[in-house]
């Protein structure tokens, strides 16, 4: 058993200490806003996400894991610090670190012990370096330390499967002896464990993300490509990835990536790589796309409606992805603000994002349920891909709507099924520029 502190108990932090609790060892998760800290003494947690909740009420029951807003309290006796702070998009692309280096300046203040400081957090190539500066510049005394970068590689909504089947670890520091406690710690996830340096796992992450993002961007494109020529995009991407050196994953086509981690994540690769003299000729071509993919559906809108001035359309979905309640760069809402900012009226609907909407939204008129939303609706927008809404009921959804328009972001439902309900019916990449030229002989 090993006693560990976790910084920030946001999405990779309460993650991150819950499952290490889990595992058996002593976790104190530490936030500044004591409110949060509060909240999850009495079980109410910040985040959304599936099975988190039964895992954190074991653990908490169990003594194992327990939360608070003080660093004196939450350091004592560990041996392991673990840095889960966020690192939002700053002015011009580049990770805002001002939550990181408040977190190492309070653990050198803190700090009475040997301990290993461990940044989880996804932080700029360097930044390693930088946050062992801080800490032997803000001790009180000099206390041996170490510095180990770990990223994570957690996806929102399947995180806890993530965290305890990793494809890998990654970690690097300096301190080949740090380097190997912090691999101790993880060697019970019986996964393949990489160690390298500081900058060079700093750099696997975002290298990692952006490889991702671009696979959505290329298969983005490919369906814009394959919309004008009339082929079948899904079938295509089908084709390609029995191909091994190629795969399926990451080959769906869409409204484009979203979340905390990939918009983020590539701007700020883009951005070390200018400051550094290198032209991120790709990166920049990836971003541009996956805004084209927003584009593409209102411009599907207006083609289909002729104007968006007073039409009602409805989101059907509002969360980034299935499984959080995270809004953050969801493309939903950002397809929402460009039918808003063109007369339209738009409505939104989502099974658990609802109250983030409400709180920080105020274009969107939320629903009930998709039959409420469907109501008198001039045409919905598939724009998240939950599993409820692969079941609902088309006969009914029809009946309600004044036009029975879909336009399907997330290519959910076979085009036949739904035109053979009445429906007109445009997806992202199924042909239909194509078909149509074909039909009208051209």
């Amino acid at each position: 058993m090993a006693n560990i502190c976790v910084v920030g108990v946001g999405y990779v932090g309460l993650v991150t200490g819950t499952c290490f609790a889990d595992l058996g060892n002593k976790v104190v998760a530490l936030d500044i806003v004591e409110k949060r800290v509060e909240n999850l003494k009495k079980g109410i947690l910040p985040i959304y996400e599936p099975g988190l909740k039964e895992v954190v009420e074991r653990n908490v029951r169990a003594e194992r894991l327990s939360f608070t807003s003080s660093y004196k309290e939450a350091l004592k006796d560990v041996e392991f610090v673990f840095i889960c702070v966020g690192t939002p998009e700053g002015v011009d692309g580049e990770a805002d670190l001002q939550y990181v280096r408040m977190a190492a300046e309070a653990i050198a203040e803190n700090m009475d012990h040997e301990m290993i400081v461990i940044n989880k957090s996804t932080v700029p190539v360097g930044t390693g370096d930088w946050v062992a500066s801080i800490i032997r510049e803000k001790q009180a005394q000099d206390i041996p330390f170490a510095v180990v970068s770990c990223p994570e590689f957690l996806r929102e909504g399947s995180a806890l499967r993530d965290f305890f089947n990793p494809d890998r670890t990654v970690l690097g520091s300096t301190d080949k002896t740090a380097a190997n406690k912090v691999a101790q710690l993880h060697l019970a996830l019986r996964a393949p464990i990489v160690v390298t340096d500081l900058r060079t796992a700093e750099m696997i992450k975002y290298a990692s993300n952006a490889f991702l993002a671009t696979r959505i961007s290329f298969i983005n494109e490919i369906a814009n490509i394959c919309e004008a020529l009339g082929a079948d995009v899904k079938e295509v991407a089908q084709g390609m990835g029995y191909d091994k050196r190629i795969g399926h994953h990451f080959l769906e086509s869409g409204v484009g990536y979203g979340g905390s981690c990939f918009p983020k994540d590539v701007k700020a690769l883009a951005y070390m790589a200018q400051i550094h003299g290198t032209e991120p000729q790709l990166l920049q071509s990836v971003m541009e796309i996956n805004l084209t993919q927003r584009r593409q559906i209102v411009l599907k809108l207006e083609d289909m409606l002729g104007t968006l001035k007073d039409k009602v359309i409805g989101m059907v979905g509002l969360a980034f992805k299935e499984n959080t309640d995270d809004i953050r760069e969801s493309p939903a809402l950002d397809i929402a603000k460009m039918l808003h900012d063109r007369g339209a009226v738009v409505r939104g609907y989502d099974p658990v994002a609802m109250e983030n909407v409400q709180r920080t939204t105020k274009y969107i008129n939320l629903s009930e349920d998709p039959y409420e939303l469907a109501q008198g609706s001039d045409a919905l927008v598939i724009a998240t891909p939950w599993n409820e809404f692969k079941s609902l009921d088309f006969d009914k959804i029809r009946s309600l709507m004044k036009q029975p328009i879909i336009v399907d972001g997330r290519n959910l439902y076979e085009p036949t099924r739904l035109t053979s309900l009445g429906f007109k019916y445009r997806g992202v990449g199924r042909g239909f520029k194509g078909a149509m030229l074909e039909s009208n002989g051209k």
